[in-house]
């Protein structure tokens, strides 16, 4: 499997692309980018999502807006109704698309504003989600201008959404060519699958096929980050899905994202958390 620059899917006679995404051995692990804006609504699965630097878990009707040239994909673990598929439904637009509404339409400008908070991943509130679950699975069946009123009108709702969550750390940069991508990508796809393992400079710069310090500058111009805190928020964004969702002792969850030192991991733990993997947990203990 290697990283790629995905080609969408046009639909005859519309100006954005969309896909009912229905797979019945699970959502599996393709770590891709491409210049539209991608909002996704997830159903009938239950597993982790990856965007830029953040690990996540994500359920039945998780919404998110992925910015232009965010590295994602999700992973399913499972599926709430094993006798129906997992469901993906997708919908694609690039940014000058969704300014022009914002600048044709005064009405529409909050979208502008939606689109600056996504550029690093939008995960979506629950009640929100929840609300724009019914229009999201309409428009799907709805005629061409029916259906564009009824993005417009999705993503209206989204953008008054205040307790909407940011997912990465960093903005994708736009201005790499072709073969810096290419290099990154597949930096970046060796780290999502191999972030709880050791992993070196030099093992990284051979597969960007780069020196180390062509590396650094690549991976800092593309992350706006260093490898290290790179491979560290991928751990403790791990850690925090683990510490959530099942009483597996700390000592053990630290291992397991590749920690061999508890104490190195409370560290790191509490400088990008801001409390301790055992008070991150409490939040999640009725």
């Amino acid at each position: 499997m290697r990283p790629f620059l995905e080609t969408l899917p046009k639909v005859p006679g519309a100006s954005w692309s969309m896909l009912n995404r229905r797979l019945e051995d699970g959502i599996p692990f393709e770590w891709h980018h491409h210049p539209e804006y991608e909002l996704t609504l997830t159903l009938n699965s239950v597993g982790q999502r990856f965007v830029g630097d953040h690990v996540g878990e994500y359920d039945d009707g998780d919404l998110v807006l992925v910015g232009a040239n965010l590295p994602h994909t999700w992973a399913s673990r499972s599926r709430r109704n094993p006798s129906l598929p997992h469901v993906a439904l997708v919908m694609w637009f690039r940014h000058e698309w969704a300014a022009a509404l914002g600048e044709g339409f005064a009405e529409l400008r909050p979208i502008e504003g939606l689109l600056s908070r996504a550029e690093t991943g939008l995960a979506f509130s629950a009640e929100v989600s929840a609300r724009a679950r019914p229009l999201i699975e309409a428009l799907f069946e709805a005629e061409l201008a029916e259906r564009f009123l009824a993005l417009v009108r999705v993503l209206l709702l989204l953008a008054a959404d205040t307790d909407a969550e940011p997912l990465a750390s960093t903005v994708a940069a736009r201005d790499l060519d072709r073969a810096d991508r290419e290099r990154i990508d597949r930096v970046l796809l060796h780290i999502h699958t191999h972030y709880a393992e050791r992993i070196t400079n030099a093992e990284l710069a051979e597969i960007a096929a780069l020196s180390s310090s062509g590396l650094h500058r690549l991976f800092r111009r593309h992350t706006r980050t260093s490898i290290s805190d790179y491979v560290m928020r991928l751990r403790i964004g791990e850690a925090c899905m683990r510490l959530s969702s099942n009483d597996q002792p700390i000592g053990h969850v630290a291992a397991a994202v590749g920690y061999h030192s508890l104490a190195n991991f409370n560290r790191q733990f509490k400088a990008l958390r801001g409390m301790t993997p055992r008070a991150y947990r409490a939040l999640f203990r009725g």
